[in-house]
């Protein structure tokens, strides 16, 4: 056991049982499977992914003389066919890149509202109508992924696009068995996608019944539609067949996406959000991620706390302070936040001094109330530049990958185009369809994220790459709406902060706080104490069952290795080679 555990466990046997429970995953029978099943390592190279199909696609890559960004992003197409309920072509992403040369690049393929939206589209009779940003037509934004995966690896890959594509394509026609996990997910959403004919036609029996785990599952669209992309490259996509065939069902069907909308859609190149963090470089994705600038935020709260001495003292107290800064930066989000290309998202938030200023709010012992935002400096003057699955990815060449990517919610809208086979995305919830009307994950917005033609949705996702000195140290991403951010956060305190290994920081134990609802979740398996003692301190606390999923990898100076970590809580895998051809 590690030497902090070993520590605590002498002076304080109530941290010491709560230790054991954070490090040991679900439960102590998990322990050995955890650490036997879900770390990778490898000389050369590593990739970790949710799924082991999309892993072994990833470690192909590297074999076949790919970098780290080949690797994600052919593990990020494999994710599209075995973990299409998650993410896929049909959705969005943020790609962070640390290049061999030290240089970091941010692409924004994230989706953008139709020319013809407006702030009022989700409105019935005056009303917020939250079920048609959520399901069906008018719930699509524009798919931004595909034309990232293929700007990432022209600009900074070793491959063809072409050649990373085809073997989700042909994974797509072979098939492969349906999961437990996928099964459970279709049996929850098989209602609502059994009133779209695309969708019944692939996930569901002819009675609407949804298919069952072990079934396989064959997509023949889906594998036409990768091969055109193979093909003829991503103008199919966007310029193509496929714009044409989805503008012809929106119109038939109350959507608003339009050929125009396809052939105009672009990614962006954004600034990375930078903070430091107990000696470490921590670079985030920027708004319309507010992942980025709310890790950092939340850190450079931390920053006044000895977090490993509240540990140490009283976990309890630990949660709590973590907590309370969560609360504060979701209060935040919820006003400051949007795409930097429509609203004016202050810079201030990432500042240390107004960091510390909201530190200072923070009582130990007990619930501070926050009614509201607060206000970072100039913020009126310096502003940024104008379910979900996380990749990640290295090499010992240096380049380091973080792709988080998304249809938002389980199989998006629920809509699979007829003859196309894409799921399409819902990400149009993630506006503000009112303010201080609650999307599907209850987080609210106001005017700085309400719908525009051609605006990006405010996101969660949070891919981030931590630096130590001049060398990358960490990567880590993470699912689970708001949960994406905190998971993010609580894996680089635990690993920077607790001293824990990097699987122990992935599998402990997580706590969540959004600020809106008024509650802290605590993932099952807390000691009933700690509870206990939040409640007494004044947090309304929930117990869950849902907790997010992570992966993330370190390179290890020591042993030169790197170590990759699939989230335990879920089938997973994280490998490598260990050996990799030179590049050309």
């Amino acid at each position: 056991m590690h030497a902090i555990a070993q520590s605590v466990m002498k002076k304080h046997p109530l941290c010491a049982a709560f230790f054991a429970i954070l490090l040991t995953g679900f439960n102590s029978q998990n322990l050995t499977a955890w650490q036997s099943n879900n770390v990778g390592i490898a000389a050369e190279n590593m990739v970790a992914t949710v799924n082991p199909i999309a892993t072994d696609a990833g470690v192909a890559a590297f074999e076949a003389g790919g970098n780290a960004v080949d690797a994600a992003v052919a593990a990020a197409l494999m994710l599209s066919v075995v973990d299409g309920y998650n993410s896929g072509i049909g959705g969005g992403c943020f790609i962070l890149i640390r290049r061999a040369n030290g240089e970091v690049v941010a692409i924004d393929g994230r989706e953008m509202a139709p020319s013809a939206a407006h702030r009022d589209m989700y409105l019935t009779d005056g009303k917020p109508d939250t079920s048609l940003s959520q399901e069906g037509p008018l719930a699509i934004g524009v798919p931004g992924a595909l034309k990232a995966y293929e700007q990432a690896v022209g600009e900074f890959g070793n491959q063809d696009f072409a050649s990373l594509v085809l073997p989700a394509a042909k994974r797509a026609r072979e098939g492969f068995s349906i999961s437990p996990t996928y099964a459970s997910v279709l049996k929850l959403t098989s209602k609502s996608l059994a009133k779209y004919p695309g969708s019944k036609q692939v996930f569901l029996n002819d009675d609407g019944s949804p298919r069952q785990a072990g079934e396989r599952l064959v997509q023949s669209d889906l594998a036409n539609t990768l091969e055109r992309v193979a093909n003829e490259g991503v103008d199919y996509f966007y310029r193509g067949d496929f714009a044409k065939q989805t503008a012809q069902w929106m119109q038939q069907n109350g959507g608003l996406i339009t050929e125009a909308d396809f052939a105009n859609y672009l990614t962006r190149r954004r600034k990375p959000v930078e903070t430091t963090f107990r000696g470490h470089t921590i670079i985030g994705f920027p708004p319309p991620s507010s992942g980025g600038v709310h890790v950092a935020e939340i850190l450079n709260i931390l920053e006044a706390f000895d977090l490993n001495a509240l540990w140490e003292k009283d976990p309890a107290t630990y949660v709590h302070v973590v907590v309370e800064a969560m609360k504060l930066a979701f209060a935040d989000r919820a006003y400051w936040l949007g795409d930097p290309d429509f609203a004016e998202v202050p810079l201030g938030l990432i500042d240390k001094n107004y960091a510390a200023e909201l530190a200072r709010k923070i009582d130990l012992q007990k619930v501070t109330p926050v009614a509201s935002h607060g206000t970072p400096p100039l913020a009126d003057a310096e502003f940024f530049e104008r379910h979900t699955t996380h990749i990640a990815a290295a090499d010992d060449r240096g380049n380091w990958v973080a792709i988080t990517t998304t249809v938002n919610t389980s199989f998006g809208s629920k809509v699979v185009i007829p003859g196309l086979g894409v799921i399409m995305n819902n990400q149009m919830d993630d506006f503000a369809v009112a303010p201080g009307i609650p999307n599907a994950y209850g987080l609210i917005g106001t005017e700085a994220n309400c719908v525009q033609p051609g605006k990006r949705p405010l996101s969660s996702m949070s891919p981030t790459i931590v630096m130590k000195g001049e060398q990358p140290f960490m990567t880590v991403g993470a699912a689970g709406g708001p949960r994406i951010i905190t998971q993010a956060l609580l894996a680089i305190v635990g690993k920077i902060d607790l001293g824990m290994s990097l699987e122990q920081a992935v599998g402990q134990k997580r706590f969540h706080h959004q600020w809106s609802p008024d509650l802290l979740m605590l993932e099952k398996g807390f000691p009933p104490t700690i509870k206990d003692q939040l409640e007494n301190m004044g947090h309304r606390v929930r117990v869950s069952n849902r907790a997010g999923v992570s992966q993330a990898i370190i390179f290890d100076s020591d042993g030169s290795r790197f170590v990759g970590v699939h989230d335990p809580r879920v089938p997973g895998k994280a490998a490598g080679v260990t050996k990799v051809p030179t590049d050309r």
